[in-house]
């Protein structure tokens, strides 16, 4: 099978592309025949070697691959071999096949596609544990979502919506309202306009009768973060994703007081290991929303294998617009 391989850290074309054995699944181990593998923006942490959990080298990258089971790892029940699964595993999806963990596996729905289950792998799960365990969203909150248009914000989106919440989406420029409406949003934040610090709260204001965001999902830290921080509610929620916009922001403490505000940091994978069951409870829906029609797993620009470095690029520097897939055994455009 191909793969791709890290040897030493560094960008992703210091990667490769190489011809390994197919390997064989161990105990509670699923091999499947990746069908679609997310490219994500952790990915690229992977490849440089600033990523918290990095497995020893050399190895293949990769997230939440899903596809095809091939073969059963022994002591593993509730699969079959043909059953279609998505495998949170935490590297390996960069290949055209992979090994996940069975107790991380979830079955597809029969009207959810792989390059669907792709696109909600590491983004859903992440915006459900955001939105409704860290952030503990209710009924008729508001919900500021940063960065909107990526994967996170896409998905913190909907599911907030479906969970009867109201959707502040913000976005780089006015031209990408029509996009975010059509996922949810029921009102849009400019962070275009001029002196952030004042005009993204007096957006927020404006459309919550100056109460403010109950609470905020923010993959993008940043001088946005700090700018959304003024625009929490009394006794909002702040959950931090990541930091897409590059730097790492710091917070005051007596500001968290003044407000009674609540900021807390999501890693999912911690979840996995720690609070499974919490995880599993997500998927579940999460499949069981995107069967029923409710969710939409939404755009996606698919690459070969072969492409991986490009489709990371293009991913990091905003020129695929949805979800940026490998698809390591099939054609993509």
């Amino acid at each position: 099978m191909k793969a791709v391989v890290i040897e030493e850290f560094g960008p992703p074309s210091k990667a490769s592309l190489q011809d390994l054995p197919m390997p064989e699944p161990g105990p509670g181990q699923l091999l499947i025949e990746v069908e679609a593998a997310p490219v994500n923006f952790v990915d690229s942490l992977v490849f440089g070697g600033s990523y918290q959990f990095l497995p020893q080298r050399p190895f293949t990258p990769g997230k939440g691959p899903a596809g095809k089971i091939l073969a059963l790892g022994a002591g593993v029940e509730g699969f079959k071999t043909g059953q279609r699964v998505l495998g949170m595993a935490e590297h390996g999806g960069y290949a055209q096949a992979a090994l996940v963990p069975a107790a991380d596996s979830y079955v597809l729905p029969d009207s959810v596609s792989s390059e669907d289950a792709g696109v909600l792998s590491l983004a859903f799960d992440t915006a459900w544990t955001a939105l409704f365990e860290q952030g503990r969203m209710q009924p008729g909150e508001t919900v500021l979502v940063l960065g909107a248009t990526g994967a996170v914000g896409n998905a913190a989106m909907q599911l907030a919506k479906i969970k009867g919440g109201r959707v502040l989406a913000a976005v780089s420029s006015p031209d990408r309202a029509e996009e975010v409406m059509r996922y949810g949003a029921d009102g849009i934040i400019d962070l275009s306009q001029e002196n952030l610090r004042d005009s993204l709260r007096a957006q927020v204001h404006a459309q919550t009768g100056g109460k403010g965001a109950d609470v905020v999902i923010d993959p993008l830290g940043g001088d946005i973060f700090d700018a959304a921080l003024r625009a929490v509610a009394w006794r909002g929620r702040v959950v931090v994703v990541g930091f897409a916009a590059g730097r790492i922001p710091t917070i005051k403490a007596n500001y968290l007081m003044l407000k009674n505000i609540e900021v807390s940091g999501l890693q999912v994978s911690d979840y996995r290991k720690r609070r499974p069951d919490i995880l599993d409870a997500a998927f579940r829906e999460i499949l069981t929303l995107a069967a029923e029609g409710r969710i939409l797993p939404g755009p996606r620009k698919t690459y070969p294998l072969e492409d991986f470095a490009t489709a990371l690029d293009d991913l990091l520097e905003r020129r695929a617009r949805g979800r940026v897939l490998l698809l390591p055994n099939g054609s993509a455009a």
